[in-house]
């Protein structure tokens, strides 16, 4: 199947999942980045008025956001805007007062996810509103290594980009008519400033692609793939429960 048609079929599948469900559309977190700019026009494209992106700067690059207005104007979904900063800056000053108390050392990726788990909680706020589902924006290379945050941009209801690699993605992004401004940017979680996915990863996007679709890499680099999926498998599964009780 040409990646055209099976962008098709996601337009398709998100209209029926939205009639499956008996929900009134779709809400997605747009940061300026590819994978969410993709997943944006896919929603305007299935459902039209029914969708809305919410832009959450905290602590954010501004031109982050000035981005996620571009993609939203490109592809003329809806959109809100909600600066997280001022709660994340109070939660922030909480945490290190009780920090104290405990006298424990947070690492600085503990403070960055939390920027993401702020921002899942007000997408379910405002989807709880709508009768919407919360759309994730995670593709294929991200949902193998793990390259998400639990309970952050992994709590979602649907992954449309799942099955795309994140060559596939800025393929879709061409074909869909996403800005080039946008699909030139340099991938990044914006969570830690100056911080790249690739550099996190240790592992380029086009070797995850080549190794996820089934071609050879460099040794070092498909060891790093393995123990990164290894060690995020809890990431992909509902909470651990224990043995079931096998009642008389």
């Amino acid at each position: 199947m040409l990646l055209e048609q099976y962008l098709s079929l996601l337009i398709q599948w998100l209209q029926d999942l939205k009639q499956k469900n008996h929900v009134k559309g779709y809400i997605v977190g747009l940061s300026g980045g590819i994978d969410s700019a993709v997943t944006a026009f896919l929603l305007q494209k299935a459902v039209g008025k029914d969708c809305l992106a919410v832009i959450m700067p905290c602590e954010s690059d501004p031109q982050d956001a000035q981005d996620a207005r571009l993609v939203a104007r490109s592809c003329n979904i809806s959109t809100i805007e909600m600066d997280l900063t001022p709660t994340y800056l109070q939660w922030k000053n909480d945490f290190n007062l009780l920090q104290q108390h405990i006298k424990l050392d947070v690492p600085s990726l503990a403070y960055a996810n939390s920027k993401v788990r702020l921002r899942m909680v007000t997408l379910y706020a405002l989807a709880t509103q709508l009768n919407y589902l919360v759309t994730g924006t995670d593709n294929w290379a991200e949902w193998y290594t793990g390259y998400f945050t639990k309970f952050g941009d992994g709590g979602v209801d649907l992954v449309p980009l799942i099955h795309l690699t994140k060559g596939e993605v800025w393929q879709a992004a061409k074909l869909l008519g996403v800005p080039q401004s946008i699909i030139d940017r340099k991938p990044t979680a914006g969570i830690l400033p100056g911080v790249y996915d690739e550099d996190e990863l240790r592992v380029s996007y086009s070797e995850i692609d080549r190794f996820l679709l089934g071609n050879s890499i460099t040794k070092d680099h498909e060891e790093r793939l393995l123990e990164l999926h290894k060690i995020s498998e809890h990431k992909r599964n509902l909470a651990i429960t224990p043995p079931k009780w096998e009642r008389d």
